[in-house]
């Protein structure tokens, strides 16, 4: 069996970081990308336990090695130098440390794989390091792609382990040095933001200032003085000039987030800024040029939008050169143990402190099976929330009746229901009697594995009569967790007890 591995990467250099991320992740690793050495160290104490880690050295006139901290930190892990043509002498004094693997750069393919070959022989074998495992993770998953995750500051970070958001990887990772406006579209709490995020990490603005203007949360006459800002007397109350977002945000990125909520008026300026890089302060007469990536994100269905003239159609070309679409949860549900995991990992060692922050099994297994509207929002407040009221239980009822509760509003919902159809005390004894009856078979046959024949056995009716039933109410299993546990069953299966 392969063994799929933790890497942990501090590289400086963009140009190493992403081939070795490409190769890394490429193979099914879980790549963690650290920006320098104190972050690593941090990432490190808050229990990140890599099985390796590839460490970048720079020069340093002092003679020393400039990352002895991030080594004391890591002691007794695997750790690969990767060192220049001029560092020979960080290489040896390396050597004194215990690291096992010095690697010169520029790094190849090669060099990569037979690193790693040899620590998944060693793992394989029962060495050291062999988990890689975040606190209340037990044996690594060793079946399908860990997840690729990025560190982008502010503890944000990106994850994606699914199809769909490794693609929306690779494509920011295209967009990144494309100056190119982007509109990025999904639900609420989906990640949209993070998303932007990754695009302004890793293109050449990544230095300068990311600003976010949420324009739903401000009128119009607000929203304009925010992002132009205005001129002394302007208005009462502007004592002095301001600078608005654009200008802060100059030679760096802007992201408009909910740009499909702002009004004409608004619309008609933002295009113009959009096509000249030029604006008018509130009060001024001059104009000021800007040179500013500008990213936008909305929840809105745009196509509908701009057939009820919601939205100017001319602007929404300009915004979307390139547009990125971001799946719900519920679309990538392969990744949210991960996500849980990630999320207590974040969290505040007060909030954590004297807790057994593991999930059980049929907490996970509501996890799973729960649509999670709120997408990512609502994961982490789930999980903070269970974290702190210490209650496994209390979590586990929490999502079923959600999920009990989204199971009879989908089918009073369906356009066959009698109820729908007929009105009067007939109908309604009726709709009340097809209720109870869809409920005590979705009872049985859930509780006997859906294996038709016990549950008909169950129900005291014949088995063709019970297949009858299924199809007469459209009956089907709500989810089939089986391909979706199985990566998991290492990390979570032995989870019994309550946090």
């Amino acid at each position: 069996m392969k063994s799929f591995l933790s890497v942990l990467t501090v590289i400086r250099d963009a140009e190493t970081q992403s081939f070795a991320r490409m190769v890394l992740a490429g193979a099914g690793h879980r790549v963690i990308e650290s920006q320098g050495y104190e972050q690593a160290e941090s990432l490190l104490g808050n229990g990140l336990d890599p099985d390796l880690l590839f460490v970048e050295s720079s020069a340093n006139p002092a003679g020393k090695l400039p990352f002895s901290g991030l080594l004391k930190r890591a002691a007794g892990r695997s750790i690969c130098l990767i060192v220049g043509a001029g560092e020979r002498q960080s290489g040896e004094e390396a050597a004194g440390v215990a690291i096992r693997h010095i690697l010169m750069r520029p790094i190849t393919r090669g060099d990569l794989e037979s690193v790693i070959e040899e620590l998944s022989g060693q793992n394989m074998h029962g060495m050291p390091g062999a988990h890689g495992a975040f606190p209340g993770a037990h044996a690594k998953p060793a079946g399908p792609a860990a997840p690729l995750i990025e560190e982008l500051g502010e503890n944000r970070y990106f994850l994606a382990l699914s199809s769909s958001m490794l693609e929306i990887h690779r494509q920011a990772m295209l967009l990144a040095d494309v100056d190119a406006t982007v509109l990025i579209t999904g639900e609420t709490g989906a990640g949209k933001e993070v998303i932007a995020r990754l695009i302004h990490k890793h293109s050449h603005r990544s230095q300068r200032a990311f600003l976010n203007v949420n324009c739903a949360a401000l009128p119009s006459e607000l929203l304009e003085s925010e992002l132009f800002g205005y001129q002394q007397g302007a208005f009462t109350g502007a004592v002095r000039d301001r600078a608005g977002r654009f200008e802060q945000a100059n030679r760096g990125t802007l992201l408009l987030d909910e740009i499909g909520e702002i009004g004409a008026q608004m619309q008609a300026k933002l295009l113009h800024v959009l096509q000249d890089g030029q604006f008018t302060r509130l009060g001024a007469q001059q104009t000021t040029k800007v040179d500013v990536r500008v990213l936008a994100a909305t929840n809105l269905e745009m196509e509908a939008a701009l057939e009820e003239k919601r939205f100017r159609e001319d602007l929404y070309y300009r915004l979307s050169v390139f547009t990125v679409p971001v799946p719900p949860l519920r679309e990538r549900r392969e990744e949210i143990p991960y996500l849980i995991e990630e999320t207590i990992r974040r969290m505040p060692p007060a909030m954590t402190r004297g807790a057994d922050c593991r999930f059980s099994s049929r907490l996970m297994d509501a996890a799973l099976r729960y649509d999670w509207r709120g997408n990512l929002r609502e994961l982490h407040n789930f999980v903070m929330r269970t974290v702190i009221m210490r209650s496994a239980d209390a979590a586990v009822r929490e999502l079923e009746t959600k999920i009990a509760a989204r199971g009879l509003e989908t089918r009073s919902s369906r356009p066959d229901t009698l109820a729908a159809q007929c009105a009067g005390m007939r109908s309604i004894v009726r709709d009340i009697k097809d209720r109870t009856e869809v409920q005590m078979i979705e009872e049985a046959l859930e509780a006997s594995g859906w294996n038709r024949r016990h549950a008909a056995k169950h129900l005291n009716i014949s088995y063709r009569a019970l297949l009858y039933k299924i199809q007469q109410h459209h009956l089907a299993p709500r989810v089939s967790l089986r391909s979706l546990k199985k990566p998991f069953e290492g990390s979570y299966s032995a989870r019994r007890e309550a946090i």
